[in-house]
């Protein structure tokens, strides 16, 4: 008999490479406030990074409250309109779910992005019948590296933390999964094994991994 165990999955640069993407949509609105971010600097400050620290940062400013939200809702209606005619999931990820789903492991999403942005992927990526959690931004009051989301996934799948693992490329991503006292796989999607904190295993992609190695993870 398989063990029970969880895997919890980051979506973007996790379920599908959308980094670009986000990249394109932050030039954009950006560019109407006569801003240019460099691809040098999106990757230290917006990769991985909620909207509220990415905002501040690059304005110069504190972003909060309702401003906070409707600059959000420009950018993130501006990804989604630059996203949706090129969403495709990174190569594997769809066979390696049904091969955990058939081993019985439970599955989650968690995100720091929008409800919305998940909303899209999950209506592209045939993956939403295979999900017993979806957490997004609205669902969390503190996000990554905090492990709150991760956390209450755990609790939505009624599942010890010590029983998950994580799928994440980011280095707050990876924090906040250490930091919920879960294993974690890094995705090289965007980041080097040298940028991310030590994980249990590294992947380029999901054919390089199966239901058979993670249950690897917890024999040790």
């Amino acid at each position: 008999m398989n063990q029970e165990i969880a895997v919890i999955f980051d979506m973007d640069g996790v379920i599908c490479h959308t980094n670009p993407y986000h990249s394109k949509a932050f030039t954009e609105f950006f560019k109407t406030r006569n801003l240019a971010p460099t691809e040098a600097e999106f990757a230290e400050h917006m990769y991985g990074k909620n909207n509220r620290y990415i905002l501040s940062h690059f304005l110069q400013r504190e972003i909060t409250g309702e401003e906070l939200l409707q600059l959000e809702e420009e950018k993130e209606g501006l990804f989604r309109k630059i996203y949706e005619p090129f969403v495709e999931p990174i190569h594997g990820i769809v066979n390696f779910m049904n091969d955990l789903k058939n081993n019985a492991a439970k599955l989650a999403v968690a995100t720091s992005a929008p409800r919305a942005n998940m909303d899209l992927i999950l209506s592209k990526v045939p993956i939403l019948d295979l999900l017993s959690s979806k957490l997004a931004s609205e669902d969390v009051s503190k996000h990554k590296p905090d492990p709150e989301v991760y956390l209450k996934s755990a609790a939505n799948l009624n599942i010890s933390p010590s029983l998950c693992v994580v799928f994440e490329d980011s280095f707050s991503g990876v924090s906040a999964g250490l930091n919920a006292g879960m294993r974690v796989v890094g995705v090289l999607s965007s980041h080097t094994k040298a940028e991310l904190p030590p994980c249990s295993l590294y992947i380029n992609d999901y054919s390089e991994i199966s239901y058979a190695k993670l249950a690897d993870l917890f024999k040790s």
